[in-house]
């Protein structure tokens, strides 16, 4: 099997063993990006001098005894996460050629750990969009149909992973934008309680609702890099201090449990399987529920009647949040400066000519929805119908451990289908907002495909904190049918 074919924990184990080393490994990727990558255009930047001398220090540690799960293994990282002395775009013009002085505690976690970095991939801009065709470089292709959209903004991160061009990468969920790109590309997403990973160094879009997850090829490998990035950090405010599990150790349900899944309660909410869906996006989520039922998990109808809120709430607290987080960016201080005939039209000159059509759009419904006399129509109703959708979600948990539902309700659509239609792009995220919403955990994993053969995502949620139910339901779901082992013809 060629080295860029081995998952995360195939390749530890063969490290491990001494009978490969991490400069072998990670010069086997950076050969496998510089052929692939010309077609899928997963990566902004590829560090490969810097990946080669970091293989070499991993090389050395494991040779002095020292030994970690990601030790030697090349990881990629979206570009919205800042890693000191490589350039952060987040997709934008407005911040080409900036370089940012420190890294994020993620990157330190995963440096400390012995990670390779492999290079910053394309996202859309400040991770405003579902298909990476929001990027101000390019469009990001699908490895499983290059006619396709990876997803979105996490799409390069999620196509790097699919297209055996990095073991595992970072990516961030404000809507779904790990979830949605990993099911569209066939791979495992984790979207972690908030607060769970540390969000310094994450640029923002929305405070509130951004998060730091893993893109992995299966729940193992994820559960892995989800347990080197996750812990409390004081350097950032909403960071949560409740102990981090073994998540690894974890995906394995405990002695005396009994076999499969018995005793999980799994719910399946109407409210998320509805007209109008792709019908074997249907059929393979009803198909994956019903395999979670054979495992031996009990099967509980529950009702979240407020998810019809998601959508609308969303698009009024996120772009509200924007509006407010990127007003940083004047061409003053960092990035783009496009000068005027004065400070103002310099500002308005700058972001005239460095945000994209998609940013604009959230800046000005943002700002709208903050100005005086709209706030309490607009913002707080939408603040409102958040706190009754965290409410469904905790009178459901009192019922059930996990809830399953479909993670898109369509599999990956063509490049430049959707982009005339903003309204249509935004329902890609339905099934997807609500966690973000609720600051709870979740995952998408592959459960099928349709007559294209393009990837399907079936999405399982966790309360506040419980990641280990869910990738213990995950991979036993996963153990039980294999769709994570196929691969693009790519």
């Amino acid at each position: 099997m060629p080295l860029h074919d081995l998952t995360l924990e195939q390749a530890h184990a063969l490290l491990q063993r001494g009978e490969i080393s991490s400069v072998e490994l990670t010069q086997a990727l950076l050969d496998r990006i510089a052929v692939k990558d010309k077609e899928i255009s997963a990566y902004l930047t590829v560090t490969a001098e810097g990946a080669i001398a970091a293989a070499r220090q991993a090389d050395a540690r494991r040779v002095a005894g020292e030994e970690t799960p990601l030790l030697g293994i090349p990881i990629a990282i979206k570009d919205i996460i800042h890693i000191r002395g490589v350039p952060t775009t987040c997709g934008s013009r407005i911040l080409e050629g900036f370089v940012p002085a420190f890294s994020a505690t993620v990157i330190h976690r995963l440096q400390a750990a012995g990670a390779v970095l492999l290079g910053k991939t394309n996202t859309d801009e400040f991770a405003m969009g579902s298909s990476t065709e929001n990027s101000a470089y390019f469009t990001t292709r699908n490895p499983w149909s290059l006619e396709r959209v990876p997803g979105g903004s996490s799409g390069g991160s999620a196509a790097a992973v699919s297209g055996r061009m990095a073991f595992a990468a970072l990516g961030s969920d404000t809507g779904g934008s790990v979830r949605q790109p990993a099911a569209f590309c066939g791979a495992v997403g984790i979207k972690p309680t908030y607060g769970r990973v540390s969000r310094y160094g994450l640029v923002a879009f929305a405070s509130s609702l951004d998060q730091i997850g893993p893109i992995a090829r299966n729940v193992m490998d994820a559960a892995i890099l989800l347990g080197v990035i996750a812990g409390h950090d004081p350097r950032d405010s909403t960071s949560s201090k409740a102990p981090v599990p073994d998540y690894q150790a974890g995906c394995w349900r405990p002695a005396g449990a009994g076999d499969g899944l018995n005793g999980l309660r799994v719910g399946t909410p109407a409210e998320y399987l509805v007209p109008g869906m792709q019908p074997r996006v249907t059929a393979a989520v009803r198909e994956a529920i019903a395999t979670l039922e054979k495992l031996g998990a009990e099967i509980i109808e529950i009702s979240l009647p407020h998810t019809k809120y998601a959508l609308p709430a969303y698009y009024l607290i996120a772009p509200a949040e924007a509006s407010a987080n990127l007003a940083r960016y004047d061409g003053m201080r960092y990035g783009l400066r496009v000068l005027g005939q004065d400070v103002g039209n310099t500002y308005e000159q700058t972001r005239a000519q460095g945000f994209g059509a998609e940013v604009t759009r959230r800046i000005m419904l943002g700002t709208f929805a903050l100005r005086a006399g709209y706030y309490d129509a607009y913002y707080l109703k939408a603040q409102k119908a958040r706190t009754l959708i965290r409410q469904d979600f905790d009178a459901a948990f009192e019922r059930v451990d996990v809830i399953a539902t479909p993670t898109t309700p369509t599999t990956a659509f063509r490049v430049g289908e959707k982009m005339d239609n903003p309204l249509e792009m935004y329902l890609a995220d339905v099934f997807t907002l609500s966690m973000n919403l609720a600051g709870i955990c979740g995952l998408s994993l592959p459960c099928g495909f349709d007559d294209q053969s393009l990837p399907i995502g079936l999405q399982l949620m966790g309360p506040a904190l419980g990641e280990v139910v869910v990738l213990q339901a995950a991979h036993a779901y996963e153990q039980a049918t294999g769709w994570h082992k196929e691969r693009p013809a790519l």
